[in-house]
């Protein structure tokens, strides 16, 4: 009978330790609002306050997924919306306008456990295109879908399209005005459009959204959502739905989405070189995410930032611009938000 019993009891606190061992596992949770000229003294208090408020309801938007034993893939669609459907950031509602006067919207998706990977680009009638990239890697047998053929796909997947003008935002149409004005001048003294676009401020060129998560199965994800440059032309794609450019994941490395100037980060093939260096060379994210975006790209005048996160939990948020939108939470951290370099 004692036998029995301590048999009994052996099982139960096998059972327990499982139980406890499960509730430790870490998971957490990254996000971004695009990095770039953010300074202090452009902020009221107010604004300031908005800004912090969306970005911890997006934040604590996907960490509620990941409490809850959601996938990361989930947490990090969840609060990439949030921030689509927010017209603080250049993504979804906030989108920058083209040149045509119009919106073209870009994301991506990665899964880490399996590399799996959705992606469109160039679409004008897709009110989540973070969604639309994960119906892309999940009902479809392409990773990128662009234009016209994306939204086709969109329709016979269920997915309504919308007015492009739902995008339209005064402060955008301001910028793209200010944007038109200062290429116009540069032209007239360059007579090269290459040439005039290089002199254009670094606040014209960046802009994304993005997440990366860790589930309580140990599995990450990445994703990056945007409305691409101000006063674009010719289609231009950027490094948001390029996966090794934008987004970046694998659980065999880390978790990146990118916010920059997106040629640079194409060039360079950022997300990837930075999980590469963790993979290969055996270095933290920190360390990968740092000599990336600070030796890098700095020195050949690629501006930007990226969210990084690994199996463990650790999260890296290295930038090379003045400010970041920026926001953590882990269940063994806080909510962390921040804007500016100083923080």
């Amino acid at each position: 009978m004692s036998v029995s019993l301590s048999l009994a009891a052996l099982l139960m606190f096998s059972a327990t330790a499982t139980i406890a061992a499960a509730a430790e596992k870490p998971f957490a949770i990254a996000i971004h609002g695009g990095a770039g000229t953010i300074q202090k003294a452009k902020f009221t208090p107010e604004r300031e306050k908005a800004y912090r408020a969306k970005l911890q309801e997006a934040v604590e938007t996907g960490y509620a997924v990941l409490d809850k034993g959601g996938k990361s893939l989930e947490a990090v669609t969840a609060a990439i919306n949030v921030l689509e459907n927010s017209p603080f950031f250049n993504a979804g509602k906030g989108a920058v306008y083209t040149h045509q006067g119009q919106h073209e919207l870009d994301a991506s998706i990665m899964d880490g456990k399996t590399r799996q990977a959705g992606a469109v680009a160039g679409v004008k009638h897709i009110e989540n295109p973070i969604n639309l990239a994960r119906l892309v890697m999940e009902e479809s047998v392409h990773v990128m879908l662009s234009g016209n053929g994306a939204e086709t796909f969109a329709t016979e997947h269920g997915v309504p399209l919308v007015d492009n003008k739902i995008f339209d935002t005064e402060h955008r149409y301001k910028s793209l005005q200010r944007a038109k004005e200062k290429m116009l001048k540069a032209e007239k003294q360059h007579k090269d459009y290459q040439a005039a676009h290089q002199l254009l401020d670094s606040e014209y060129k960046v802009g994304t959204v993005g997440a990366v998560a860790l589930d309580k199965m140990g599995n990450i994800a990445a994703g990056t959502s945007t409305g691409g440059m101000t006063n674009k032309r010719f289609g231009r794609i950027g490094d948001s739905p390029v996966i090794g450019a934008g987004t970046f994941a694998e659980n065999e490395s880390c978790a990146v989405s990118a916010t920059g100037h997106g040629e640079y980060f194409i060039r360079y093939n950022v997300a990837a070189d930075i999980c590469a260096r963790v993979k290969y060379q055996g270095k933290s994210i920190e360390q990968a995410g740092n000599e990336v975006i600070h030796d890098v790209l700095m020195p050949v005048g690629g501006t930007g930032g990226v969210i990084i996160i690994d199996t463990k939990g650790n999260i890296s948020l290295p930038f090379n611009t003045k400010g970041m939108y920026r926001a953590t939470k882990s269940n063994s951290a806080p909510t962390y938000v921040a804007i500016f370099k100083d923080e």
